[in-house]
Order: structure tokens, then sequence, then C-alpha cells
């Protein structure tokens, strides 16, 4: 053997030794499955070049991976994404229920109910209408109507409108109707100018997030609607191919909507109609298999307001015991409250569970952030300390050696959200995304969508899409093995494995194959 053949040899036995560590490799595949691994690895090198090489008018130097938002119709053209679109998906375990269903169908919702009405900081023009950003919310029945029209010379400022007839006397010179629409449902979305330009780094992008979120919570928690909005949002998950969620629902407030416009339907009613809407779905689609809580609330408040959460998730649990399957904190990271902050009552909460003789696990975003060494980075020290399943984003993990070998050993799953942590400046493209090391050093990992009403990447095809063009390692196989882990990740699985019993519906219901 020369010194080449020699040197190929070892390179190739280096590589499969590096590799041999990849979360996808302990798994055997069969005949077909390397063929179909080997078809799609041809239609990316085949759209390498066919789409992402040519030129598109508006988007200069496109490429595979490139920014969501700036790429997403070419992304839609391609032919992988169409393969990708087929594929099952497997269980989505991380996504905002508030935050899940597009804008336009959102406002379209809003637009059936007469006490719905608008209002603004000051008259709508052509000069302020991309910056100034309306408030929503249900109103009495008998409540009058302040002013006519957003767009008058004459409005007087923070006046309520009905959303109505805000949007039939909308200015013609704005676009009338459809730029009522274009302008509302825009500033609950985040778009390409605002992410990579007017708001392009971690802070700044977050109040754009805070301000799309704020205008469309008014809509989402009107109980008229609630039913209907859960509706729309298991539809549309179950047809790109997912079978199982967890969803977190933020309970930061006490009650929403009534039909009446007043604030007192309190969270067991949230659950009652979750619960039932999903029964339903159920006993319709045959290929969908069910939907769970993860009791959620914005990481702002202090010590004794959490102590508050955590009894009524307790009394939540009891009343829907097969309905929620966990507990998170959310928020911004960098700027909120950190969990070392609230140890106190989660390790007194963990000792309550025992007690009664329930079980809801910690699920905690964690490290969703660049930094390294800032107080949203060392959550993950007390995520995993506190017990926690499953680490929300996780994105600066990968700085962590002996943390990411404790998840890999312990199972712990990092729900990786990989448009939303792009769109929010975490990384400037999916080729930088730190995915790849996870999956390099055997950590589990859960692709997941976070917030698809506003990074407008609905289900989990796109983020599929961004992952498969991101490595040429990476390929079909890779994200079937993510499909599956996202299966027995997802915490019923935990605790019915825990508990040796199977009392509901995803351990006896066996979906039938998609056509």
């Amino acid at each position: 053997m020369n010194p080449l053949e020699e040197h190929m040899q070892k390179r190739v036995a280096l590589i499969e030794a590096d590799r041999a560590l990849r979360v996808d490799h302990v798994r055997v595949s069969g005949p077909l499955e390397d063929y179909a691994d080997k078809l799609v690895r041809r239609i990316r090198t085949e759209d390498a070049t066919t789409v992402w090489n040519v030129e598109h008018e508006g988007v200069p130097h496109p490429f595979p991976g490139m920014e969501f938002l700036t790429g997403k119709e070419i992304i839609s053209r391609t032919r992988l994404f169409g393969v990708i679109r087929k594929m099952p998906k497997g269980a989505l375990l991380h996504a905002h229920l508030d935050l899940t269903v597009s804008p336009h169908i959102l406002l379209r919702l809003a637009l059936q109910y007469p006490s719905f009405h608008i209002r603004s900081s000051e008259v709508i023009t052509s000069l302020n209408i991309s910056s100034v950003v309306p408030e929503i919310r249900p109103l009495a029945p008998d409540f009058p109507a302040e002013a006519s029209s957003l767009t008058d010379a004459c409005y007087p400022p923070m006046s309520w409108v009905p959303l109505r007839q805000a949007r039939e006397l909308f200015n013609e010179a704005l676009g009338g109707p459809e730029g009522f629409d274009r302008w509302v449902t825009g500033h609950m979305s985040i778009n390409p100018s605002t992410a990579y330009v007017t708001h392009n780094n971690n802070i700044r992008i977050w109040d754009k997030f805070r301000s799309a979120a704020m205008l469309s919570i008014n809509i989402v928690h009107y109980a008229p609607i609630w039913g209907q909005y859960i509706r729309q949002f298991l539809e549309d998950t179950a047809a790109d191919g997912i079978l199982y969620i967890e969803v977190r629902i933020n309970f930061s407030s006490r009650y929403m909507f009534d039909a009446n416009g007043k604030m007192d339907v309190p969270h067991t009613e949230w659950l009652r109609i979750f619960k039932q809407v999903v029964e339903t779905f159920k006993q319709e689609r045959e290929d969908f298999l069910d939907a769970k809580v993860i009791y959620t609330i914005i990481r702002d408040c202090d010590v004794e307001g959490l102590e508050v959460h955590l009894e009524d998730c307790l009394a939540m649990k009891k009343e829907f015991p097969d309905t929620i399957v966990g507990f998170d904190l959310v928020g911004d990271e960098n700027t909120l409250v950190p969990l070392k902050d609230y140890l106190e009552p989660l390790i007194r909460f963990k000792e309550r569970q025992t007690r009664e003789g329930v079980s809801i696990p910690y699920i905690f975003h964690a490290g969703e952030t660049y930094g390294d060494g800032t107080k949203a980075d060392e959550n993950l020290y007390d995520a995993i300390l506190l017990g926690t399943k499953r680490i929300g984003h996780g994105f600066s993990l990968v700085k962590h050696p002996k943390l990411m070998q404790i998840c890999r050993e312990q199972r712990i799953a990092l729900e990786v959200c990989p448009i939303s942590n792009e769109i929010l400046r975490l990384t400037a493209s999916m080729p930088m995304h730190p995915l790849p090391i996870l999956l390099n050093n055997g950590v589990p990992v859960a692709l997941s969508s976070d917030d698809p009403a506003i990074f407008q990447n609905m289900g989990l095809s796109y983020d599929f899409y961004q992952v498969l063009v991101a490595s040429e390692v990476t390929g079909l196989l890779t994200l079937g093995h993510l499909a599956r882990d996202s299966i027995t990740v997802r915490v019923f699985f935990f605790l019915w494995f825990t508990n040796r019993s199977c009392r509901s519906t995803p351990c006896s219901k066996v979906p039938k194959r998609r056509n």
C-alpha cells in the first residue's frame, strides 16, 4: 500500500469513527430507505444548480439555507420542498398556540364578530402606515363607536372604531379594504425588511416580535373564536404530516374575553374547549394521534406570582390529567427573569407533586441566546438540574461539552427551531446554525416551528427543508430519524413508559398510512 492509499484508508476510517457519534448512526437502514435517501440527495444537488445558482428578481445572491423570509418563495418552488411536504414529520413538540394560525385567517375570524374594535395612536397615512401598530380587542355589544375611520384626518387618536367599519372605510389611496388587511396582517408577522434591515439584531427583533404577538392575542383569547382557532391549528398541522402535538398555551392572563367583551373566561374553560376540539378532530382524522398542553407563563412575574401560577397548573392537571403534560417559563431570556431566581418555588413544586401523586414535568426554555456565560446561557445549568425532560431551543448548548454529554446520556432532547433562531437573529443563515454540532454529538433533537404565525413557517416542512439543505451529511435518513425521535421524546411517551400504563389515545391508536 502506497502512502496515498494508506492515507485514504485512514481517512475513510476516521470519517466513519467521527460520524459514529451522530444521533442517526445507530439505526440500520434497508435497501428501499437507502434508495430514497440517494434520490433525495440527487434532487438536492439538482436544485442547487437549477434553482439556487440562477438569478431571482429581488433576491440577490440566493443560496440553499439562506435567510428564510427572503428565500421562502424560492424554497416553495423547489422540487425538494415538494418531496419534504409529503413526508411524515412525527411530533410537533415546540409551538406556542397563541401564535400558530395565519394572520390572514385570524383577521378573517375577527371580522365575523361585530364586537371587535380597532384603534391607533394617530391617523393612518402613507407616511406612517408601516410604523403605526393598531390595537384590536372585543368590546361590549352596546359600546358606542368613538370614531368612524382610522384614515380620516379628523380621527381622534386612540378612539375605538368597529373593526368592520374601519376596514370598509379605509382610505382607497392606501388600498381600501385590501390595504387594511395588508396593514393589519403585516404587523402580526415579521417581514424580510424588518428582520434583515431595520431590526437586524437579537435585541431589536424581539421588540418587533412582542409587538406582533400583542396585536394577535386579543383575537386569539376571545372565547367564541378560541375553538375555531384551535381547530384551524390542528388542520394546518395535520395537513403537513404531523401526527402528535405538545403545544404551549400562555396562561399568564387569568382570563380571556367572553362574547360580551368581558375578561371573565377562566383557564378551566380554555382547556375544556381545547380538549373538546381535539377529541372531535381525532375522531375525524385517523392519521392524527393527539394534542396535549404544556402549561406556560411569561418569565416576568415575581416569586409570589410564579407560585400562584404553579398552584393553578396543579389544579388544572388534576382536572385535566390527560391534557396537561408539562410546565414551562417563556419569553426573552436575555432580558427577563432567569431560572436561578425561581429555584425555591420550582423545587418545592416538584416535592409537592410527589406528595400529591401527580407528574408535571418541566420542559424549560433555556439557552435561547448567542451569549456565553450570560444569565440566558446559564439557564441551561438550572434547567438540567431541575430535571427538565426537554430543552426549548438550547441554542447555546454547543458551548458546553459537559451539558451536551448529559443530554446525550440522559436523552434530554432539544426542541430546535431553526427558522425561529434565524429570524430572531441568533444566526445569520442555516449553514451557520449549530444544529449539526448537536447531531454530530448524539444529542436528541426534535425539529419545531415555534411561532409560525409570526415567522410564516406553518407546519414543519420549511424547517425540515432548511435543515436538509444546510448540511451535506444530513439526508432523508436523518430527517426520518428526527421524526421518529420526536415521538419517543414526547412527554406522554415518557410518562407512559415510566408508569407502564397506557391510558391515553397515543398508545392505543395506530394511525393509518397517509396517502
